[in-house]
């Protein structure tokens, strides 16, 4: 857990993560964007919900406006944190940020009112535009205030905020054209080696792993291990679904 002496403008973010390394990119990520700052740090769900309810010594759960929570936790399912906060009527908005992408989750988070959903792997930009988005629909909605009137006007355009910002997956030197040819090329038959998109690109074997890094890294291709094969170890890449 960790806290520290920011501005009151900026928004306060919990990020609950039990992945050491993910939890670390989400903080640098935090740090990254005007506005924001991390307030702690939880890797499970109880941790999360100490940390809420001002059980963690030296954390501020007033600090805390929003988290960022993976869905898969080592006790418990982030749906499950998600009905606790509500619960306990704890006033913070809710990002998930998971891997998970079975339609009933992403159902069920959005009527614990989730403001974003935002699917791993991902890149900085995207991560960006999200939180750029939270904070367009905040701001319309008078920040922290709950005084006042709002009229349907204020209530649009603060909707409208968490619908904008878009970013399209792109990857670092690969131009748009030969993205769409990869896609093409593994939709026709996904689950290829570097060496058969090489040969359906009609390009050298390692200018197609480039390509495939590249696109992979970016978040719009899967990559794992070709099991059974012998030898040297080879990847297969599949285009990922929400980016076909």
């Amino acid at each position: 857990m960790s806290d520290t002496t920011t501005p009151e403008s900026s928004i306060g973010v919990l990020v609950v993560e039990d992945e050491a390394v993910a939890a670390r990119a989400h903080a640098k990520y935090i740090d990254r964007i005007d506005g924001y700052h991390l307030a702690g740090v939880a890797k499970n769900a109880t941790q999360a919900m100490a940390a809420l309810t001002g059980k963690i010594y030296g954390l501020d759960a007033d600090c805390i406006n929003l988290v960022l929570l993976d869905m898969n936790l080592p006790d418990g399912h982030g749906l499950q944190v998600c009905r606790a906060i509500r619960g306990h009527r704890v006033d913070v908005d809710i990002i998930a940020v998971t891997a998970a992408r079975d339609m009933q989750i992403v159902q069920e988070a959005l009527s614990y009112g989730v403001a974003q959903y935002i699917i791993k792997p991902f890149t900085f930009p995207v991560f960006k535009s999200k939180l750029e988005a939270y904070s367009s629909y905040r701001n319309s909605l008078g920040g922290d205030s709950t005084e006042g009137e709002v009229t349907q006007t204020d209530v649009d355009t603060a909707i409208a905020a968490l619908r904008t910002h878009t970013v399209t997956a792109t990857a670092k030197g690969v131009p748009d054209a030969v993205q769409a040819e990869v896609k093409s090329v593994l939709g026709d038959k996904p689950g290829q080696s570097a060496a058969e998109v090489a040969e359906g690109l009609g390009v050298s074997r390692v200018t197609a792993r480039r390509y495939l890094e590249a696109m992979a890294d970016a978040g719009m291709l899967n990559r794992r291990p070709r099991y059974g094969a012998a030898g040297r170890p080879v990847l297969e890449y599949t285009v990922v679904a929400d980016d076909a």
